[in-house]
């Protein structure tokens, strides 16, 4: 199938899908301090897996599963396993703290799962506790190998923060060296309804770049700006929402925990899904590719994003 195209000409054909807002960390740039109950009913297995079908028939070959934490859910297996059976699907991730998947990674590689993110923002007990907000670094380093032992391919999702990890930019890039293995560092995005952070914090992609010396570009993949150290087996990639336009490689639209279809990450935008049958899923789907806009607002350290919502209630 063809992927539908919205009205700037760009394919769709990624979804990002997420199966519940929950969190068992709480990551300062992600959700709010205190505790957050769902602000509306989770989406079933069945009413996920219809969504994924229809959009399968509009031509959405890869489906990432994320949250809040995916691996929460109880049905997060047979919901993998599901996803891809879907006709179309040709590729089904998740995105994850690892702190849950050292039990899990071998189980998900069976039920179909090829490809898994993991968030790692720090090599430090201490600072990894701190940006949690009460993780254990053991944990997430556990599941990084449990995921690589059951032979899923693991991409490392860093979030550059100035005068927190700054300093470890070279450490964490120097795990592609000797690991097949991909680290994403991703710009600092001011989300609404989480913690402040100074303009100093906004690290950006040519600064951090600057401190990986040796570096060289490769052909670039979708939003990522790609490179590699020389002999190294894994890769560095860049994503810079701040300060460099990649809106015009976007091929995704986001799925809520609560049945919500988000043309663009920092939109407020929203088109319920929830309780329509197959025809009208594909016709939102539709309504959501074609209300892409053509690129997100300018963001800055004073200008937070128009989400309308934190990111654990979007989908990371």
């Amino acid at each position: 199938m063809t992927p539908f195209c919205d009205a700037f000409g760009r394919a769709i054909s990624y979804m990002r899908v997420s199966v519940t807002d929950q969190c068992n960390l709480r990551c300062r740039y992600c959700m709010p301090a205190g505790s957050e109950e769902s602000q509306g009913e989770t989406m079933t297995e069945d009413e996920i897996i219809r969504v994924i079908e229809a959009a399968a028939e509009l031509g959405i070959k890869k489906i990432r599963l994320t949250g809040g934490e995916p691996l929460l859910r109880k049905d997060i297996v047979p919901l993998c396993r599901r996803a891809a059976a879907v006709p179309g699907v040709e590729e089904v991730c998740l995105t994850t703290n690892g702190t849950l998947l050292s039990g899990m990674a071998a189980t998900l590689r069976d039920a179909g799962l090829r490809r898994i993110n993991i968030s790692l923002d720090t090599l430090d007990p201490e600072k990894y506790a701190r940006i949690t907000r009460g993780g254990s670094l053991d944990k997430a380093l556990g599941g990084i190998e449990a995921a690589r032992s059951a032979g899923l391919r693991v991409k490392i999702n860093t979030v550059l923060i100035g005068g927190f990890n700054g300093d470890e930019l070279p450490r964490l890039a120097d795990i592609t060296r000797e690991n097949d293995m991909d680290i994403r560092f991703i710009e600092l995005m001011p989300m609404p309804m989480t913690e402040g952070f100074g303009q100093d914090a906004y690290l950006t992609f040519r600064e951090a770049l600057a401190l990986l010396p040796g570096l060289r570009p490769l052909p670039g993949d979708g939003v990522a700006r790609l490179y590699q150290f020389e002999g190294a087996r894994g890769r560095v990639g860049f994503i810079s929402p701040m300060t460099c336009d990649f809106c015009a490689q976007c091929n995704k639209i986001r799925l809520t925990a609560d049945g919500y279809l988000k043309p663009c990450l920092h939109s407020r935008q929203e088109i319920p899904i929830k309780g329509l049958d197959r025809e009208k899923i594909k016709e939102a789907l539709r309504q959501a590719i074609l209300a892409k806009p053509e690129r997100h607002p300018y963001l800055s350290a004073e200008r937070l994003s128009t989400a309308g919502r934190s990111m654990n209630r979007i989908g990371g």
